[in-house]
């Protein structure tokens, strides 16, 4: 270990000690400051797990990435660093520079952690809990140097509902393989993606690194950093719809170019993570190198809602401080971004925004750590109702079944198209609030409901 190496090590030790040890408190950028990179989270019983690299040193003039990182968390803002993977425990069987993005799946009741070892090779581990410890069951890489046209980099797997799992992988051109029935072969030769549209942060005809795969009701959803296309087949032809990331929809703090001044595409460069869903809601992780003390080569990692229109594209993501699973306040919030749900749908609304739609009697949704609420506040809702019976909100402390806070009773507005603000307080404790809706009332959809202000 030279002198920078264990230089580093020891700040990173002072560092966990002063923000108690294990456990850190997150909003956007997730954990600032460590490197944290790549992120790719995915949902593992009750908890989130996010395999990542990580940036070695902000002293870094090139990518410097010693080995692989695995957080969890039950909340999406409460992080524990619960594992590393080191290359000398995969079939490299020494130190590397190159630990580069990878994905982890569950299947055969097994974890299978894919990682790219720097540009030229994909390997993969093996292990019975989702922290290891990781088995290298081949001693050498799934997909060698050479094997098809561009760089071997950049897993992600998709289990479709058929129950096979699909590797898409490449840089700028991209592969999908299917994987043998053991995860550790391949069932078929690579193929190349069809898109019929090439475009990325570099500009017309070249996408991007890191390719992405999800889906939802019926469309695969092929993502190269923030840009995406769509496809009722995993193989594609895909259509290119454009990226979730936009200007206006970026607060200040985070449209600050750290690493490439004066670079008219910062805001689109380098967002490698991927899309995934819990609680009923989806969500977007991703790379960010707006902040002070971030570069090009030491970057931190984002998580931002994501909503999709009706006709299934995704709509633009907001990139804000306060990230997911926590709320102010002192802002409106919008109904769409719950942390948790049961008996709801969200659509789109008039507006082109989105409303959340109760369904049925019993339904709720859940808007955890709101901070900064008054004693007593008064929570007024933007909502309609074209149920001839009306409905009631219930404020519940925590939960469904916890105490109840207030009631706030929704006649019928006229129409669902017809929205009206209802106000009523609530007896809540000054401070951090966690508060779940419980809609009461007759049968068919109770409300529809826009966004939720605090005073």
């Amino acid at each position: 270990m030279d002198k920078m190496e264990k230089s580093y090590y020891k700040l990173i030790l002072i560092w966990f000690l002063l923000i108690s040890i294990s456990q850190l408190f997150a909003d956007n950028p997730v954990i600032k400051g460590i490197g944290l990179t790549d992120p790719h989270i995915v949902i593992f019983g009750d908890s989130a797990y996010m395999y990542a690299t990580h940036d070695f040193s902000s002293a870094n003039k090139t990518f410097v990435m010693k080995d692989w990182w695995v957080w969890s968390s039950a909340d999406l803002i409460h992080w524990k660093l619960i594992g590393t993977l080191k290359p000398e425990s995969t079939y490299l069987k020494k130190p590397f520079n190159d630990c580069w993005a990878g994905f982890c799946v569950n299947k055969n009741n097994k974890y299978y952690w894919y990682f790219s070892a720097g540009p030229k090779n994909i390997g993969v581990v093996v292990a019975n809990s989702p922290v290891g410890p990781w088995n290298d069951p081949l001693g050498k890489a799934l997909l060698p140097k050479g094997l098809v046209s561009t760089e071997q980099r950049d897993p992600d797997i998709l289990t479709d509902d058929n129950g096979k799992s699909y590797m898409v992988f490449g840089t700028f051109k991209y592969y999908i393989v299917r994987l043998g029935d053991d995860m550790i072969s391949l069932a078929e030769t690579p193929k190349p993606v069809l898109l019929d549209r090439c475009f990325g942060p570099y500009g017309v005809g070249k996408t991007d690194d890191k390719p992405s795969l999800h889906k939802r009701n019926g469309i695969y959803y092929l993502s190269w950093s923030s840009f995406y296309a769509i496809s009722p087949n995993i193989y594609g032809p895909y259509t290119y719809k454009g990226s979730v990331i936009v200007p206006e929809n970026t607060t200040p703090e985070f449209k600050s170019d750290t690493t490439i001044k004066g670079d008219s595409n910062f805001l689109w460069k380098d967002r490698h993570g991927n899309f995934f869903t819990w609680h009923n809601q989806w969500f977007y992780t991703y790379n960010d190198a707006s902040q002070p003390g971030a570069s090009a080569h030491f970057r931190d990692a984002n998580i931002s809602y994501v909503h999709f229109r009706d006709n299934g594209e995704m709509a633009p993501i907001r990139i804000d401080r306060i990230g997911v699973g926590q709320y102010d306040a002192k802002s409106s919030i919008e109904a769409e971004d719950f942390f948790g749900s049961e008996g709801v749908i969200i659509n789109e609304s008039p507006d082109k925004g989105f409303m959340v739609r109760c369904l049925n009697d019993g339904c709720h949704i859940l808007y955890p750590n709101v901070m900064n609420m008054p004693k007593k506040a008064t929570l007024s809702f933007f909502v309609s109702s074209g149920n001839i019976s009306g409905a009631t909100i219930e404020v519940r402390e925590n939960n469904k079944e916890g105490q109840l806070l207030g009631k706030c009773k929704i006649s019928n507005t006229g129409g669902w198209d017809k929205y009206q603000k209802i106000s009523c307080q609530i007896r809540n404790k000054k401070g951090k609030n966690n508060l779940c809706l419980l809609m009461k009332g007759y049968s068919g959809e109770l409300i529809r409901l826009d966004w939720i202000k605090i005073n």
